[in-house]
């Protein structure tokens, strides 16, 4: 599930290249400007890779009550992978501008839509330019793609199975949200009753790339989440949730993903635990 920026250069060389996606995008406070993924795309990519806007692309948008990025519709999925130039077959690999806590959601939405190859370059942009990799600045239109996607690979939860959930239940928050003493975004502050806190940061090493397999494995496992229970995992809106389902896998341990995270939970009449 993760490919080096040496390896992606290989592939980018061979008779098959990979579709690559370029998704950057931040979460900014209330009130602050959005964060502007296309522009920091233009500026420098790799080459081939086509620009994917998390908000509108990798996410659907109602009301409060469903979370602020919901699971796009299968319909508008394929759409979109279309437009990316994703063919049945074709291989997959994601990126972002650091650490890919926003292209872990193109992983796994493709990977839940039935998409086999979907892959992540492990510490994201800064391993390809340390590489040497060449950056383009194109805004790169693709032949339209023809996947049919399904939806269903991974498990997910909705807010009534979480609240009545029996396995370990990861918070993929910062800390300090998990706890309560902070909330910049969503209507309330702290967690999940029963959760236990995982911070996505601390999948990572210095560099941003994924922590070895048993150092992961020892992470989760101090919580819980060795695999000998049900594990699921949330975040603020199920973004980088899906990092954490992707360290999670690397560690050999197989999770749901609550799509609806603490901004859905948060707008809901449903019970809230704070402090550790």
């Amino acid at each position: 599930m993760l490919i080096t920026a040496a390896e992606l250069a290989s592939a980018l060389d061979s008779p098959a290249p990979p579709v690559v996606l370029d998704v950057r995008w931040q979460l900014t406070a209330a009130g602050a400007p959005p964060f502007d993924g296309h522009a920091a795309y233009l500026t420098g990519h790799v080459p081939t890779a086509v620009f994917v806007d998390l908000d509108t692309e990798l996410a659907s948008h109602g009301a409060p009550t469903d979370g602020r990025h919901p699971l796009p519709t299968v319909e508008d999925l394929q759409a979109s992978a279309r437009r990316w130039g994703v063919r049945d077959g074709s291989r997959v690999v994601a990126y972002d501008g650091h650490g890919n806590l926003a292209a872990a959601r193109a992983w796994w939405l493709l990977r839940w839509a039935g998409v086999a190859d979907v892959r992540l370059l492990d510490a994201a942009l800064p391993a390809w330019v340390a590489a040497g990799g060449e950056l383009a600045t194109d805004d790169v239109t693709p032949e339209a793609g023809d996947v049919t996607l399904t939806g269903g690979a991974l498990p997910t939860l909705g807010a009534a199975e979480v609240e009545a959930y029996d396995g370990v239940l990861v918070d993929a928050r910062a800390a300090e949200r998990f706890r309560g003493e902070t909330e910049p975004v969503d209507p309330k502050a702290g967690h999940v009753p029963g959760a236990v806190s995982a911070p996505t940061t601390g999948n990572l090493d210095a560099e941003g790339r994924f922590l070895p397999a048993d150092e992961l494995r020892r992470r989760f496992a101090a919580l819980g989440a060795d695999g000998s229970r049900p594990v699921a995992a949330y975040c603020g809106s199920g973004v980088t949730a899906a990092h954490e389902v992707a360290a999670l896998a690397i560690a050999g341990v197989d999770a749901a993903l609550y799509p609806g995270s603490w901004s859905q939970w948060s707008n809901l009449d449903l019970p809230v635990e704070t402090g550790s």
